[in-house]
């Protein structure tokens, strides 16, 4: 039997918390207040965090996800665009910005500044002297380009320079057999120009130049010695040689247009003859062979799949009558007893230094 309530004493105000309201009767075993909380409350209240902790925990990964993909959204819609040139770009655009500018330079004379204004900004305030067009410049071809900065090119160019009121073939030579110093000058026509030129980015995202300053006559390329070939000595084509008749079946479909190409390439090699055919007639006169020293004359073919390379130097024949001088680098492949056309190579093949290991790779067929 559950026994009678009992009045408790009042507490007194310092026991007493001041937003808590006393009660006239208790349960013994009932609520407890602490701090202004029952435990009853507190329990509720732990429950409800203990929960909204795991909704956090929970909602936290797909709250992130969702983030990252608006933002990643928003990327896309509306990148931000920075204009500038990629450093090292640009050479092509130099190269042809300034064989421009030399051609106008060139012809350029006095009252001329505002058409050398358009390469170089500065170019007004330079004192050009002459009659305009009284020379120009023929054969411009660009001979070296090389990166200075990130952002800037240096060009030179070659040029023929021919005067329009003197023509340099009208040399002439004083009595006394002594060259003027205008003769050399028109006797060695060709001049070579350095012209400093800023890439950066123009309107629209297109790659603009502007040249640093006027162009400056600089003196003509080095030459270097040519290096060591892999071919054995030149001599002349024997026509019993199963190469010499290769190369001059080959040669003579892809020059003159006789005879079909296919016949004479070797299986997986691309090539096709020169359309209009340029020549009529050609001669093989002297060839150069990977390795062979010209001893014995050649009438056998080796196994196959034998390779070799050479270089053939033939007189063809133009539509003119006249005969000109080629070369050609060719890899032959044996099959069948016959030499075929495996590739036309894009260049004569350097000797190995002695201590350079042997490469061997099959050369790519020349499509």
């Amino acid at each position: 039997m559950k026994p009678p309530l009992s009045r408790r004493p009042a507490k007194t105000a310092d026991r007493m918390p001041a937003d808590v309201v006393p009660e006239d009767w208790d349960d013994d075993g009932g609520v407890e207040y602490v701090g202004g909380w029952s435990s009853g409350a507190r329990a509720n209240t732990s429950t409800v965090l203990r929960w909204a902790a795991w909704g956090l925990l929970v909602l936290g990964p797909v709250l992130g996800a969702a983030a990252f993909a608006t933002a990643s959204a928003s990327g896309r819609t509306t990148p931000t665009a920075t204009a500038s040139a990629p450093s090292g770009t640009g050479s092509q655009g130099a190269a042809g910005f300034a064989t421009q500018f030399v051609a106008d330079f060139l012809r350029a004379g006095e009252n001329d500044q505002d058409k050398l204004a358009a390469y170089y900004p500065a170019a007004g305030e330079v004192r050009l002297e002459g009659d305009p067009d009284r020379r120009h410049g023929e054969q411009l071809t660009v001979v070296r380009l090389r990166q200075t900065d990130p952002d800037v090119w240096s060009v030179t160019i070659a040029a023929r320079i021919v005067s329009d009121s003197t023509p340099a073939a009208k040399k002439t030579t004083p009595a006394d057999g002594q060259d003027t110093a205008e003769d050399t000058v028109a006797a060695d026509a060709f001049h070579y120009f350095q012209v400093p030129v800023a890439v950066g980015a123009a309107a629209g995202g297109a790659s603009g130049y502007v040249a640093l300053s006027m162009p400056a006559e600089v003196a003509a390329p080095s030459r270097i010695k040519a290096p060591e070939l892999i071919y054995g000595p030149v001599q002349q084509a024997v026509p019993s040689d199963p190469r010499t008749q290769a190369v001059t079946e080959f040669l003579g479909a892809y020059l003159t247009g006789s005879g079909e190409l296919d016949r004479y390439l070797a299986p997986g090699t691309k090539l096709s003859p020169i359309k209009p055919a340029p020549y009529t007639r050609i001669a093989v006169d002297q060839m150069a062979i990977e390795g062979d020293q010209g001893s014995d004359p050649i009438t056998t073919v080796p196994a196959n799949g034998t390779r070799t390379r050479l270089v053939v130097t033939v007189r063809a024949t133009g539509h003119d009558k006249v005969r000109v001088p080629l070369a050609y680098a060719l890899t032959l492949k044996s099959r069948a007893g016959r030499w075929e056309i495996a590739a036309l190579d894009g260049a004569p093949s350097p000797a190995l230094p002695a201590n350079a290991p042997a490469a061997s790779p099959d050369p790519t067929p020349t499509s």
